[in-house]
Order: C-alpha cells, then sequence, then structure tokens
C-alpha cells in the first residue's frame, strides 16, 4: 500500500471527505470511486486513521458500506449524533437516509 500512498494521493481523499455535507455520511468505498480507485476503499481508511496529521477533517462522516462506524472510536457517535442522525436499533446509520448523494 506504502507504494501508492503519496502526499497528493492522501490530499485528495482528504478533499473529498471535505465535501461531505453536515448531517450525510459516506462510505469508504464511495469515496475511492470519486478519486477514481474503486478498489481501494482500504486505502481510502488508511489514509482516515492519518488525517489527523494533515490538518483538521471531518473524518467522522466517513462509514462502512454497511453503515457501520470506525472500531475504536467512540466519539464517532456522538459526532454524527450532534448532527441530527440518528442510529437503527443494531447501531447501524441507514445509508438510504443519509448517505450523501455525490
Amino acid at each position: 500500500m506504502s507504494k501508492i500512498l503519496n502526499e497528493n494521493l492522501i490530499y485528495e481523499i482528504l478533499s473529498v471527505v471535505s465535501e461531505i455535507p453536515y448531517g450525510k455520511v459516506a462510505t469508504y468505498g464511495q469515496i475511492a470511486r470519486l478519486i477514481g480507485r474503486d478498489n481501494n476503499s482500504r486505502l481510502v481508511g488508511k489514509v482516515l486513521s492519518m488525517a489527523e496529521f494533515y490538518g483538521d477533517y471531518l473524518c467522522h462522516r466517513v462509514v462502512n458500506h454497511q453503515g457501520r462506524l470506525a472500531p475504536g472510536w467512540a466519539e464517532q457517535k456522538e459526532l454524527l449524533s450532534a448532527e441530527g442522525i440518528t442510529f437503527k436499533d443494531n447501531g447501524l446509520i441507514d445509508l438510504k437516509l443519509y448517505q450523501w448523494d455525490c
């Protein structure tokens, strides 16, 4: 993965993340498709795990393809709830309601 990870790609991913509107979420795969790397959703996750080193990005708005939150990041649910996003009984986000339509 490090062979394809460079500063330009990192900022390309973070630029897309910065466009996710308030009260909406995007998936890792959705972001990968938007940058023309359809099969690199894990790469997107890797970049987001390092986002704090590149500035202040609203990475809490990115979830997996099922609407599941990032493991080990308790604050993510609080941040999304503060934006009016609600959760199903199973803890997932309803992507039909909250996924960014880009």
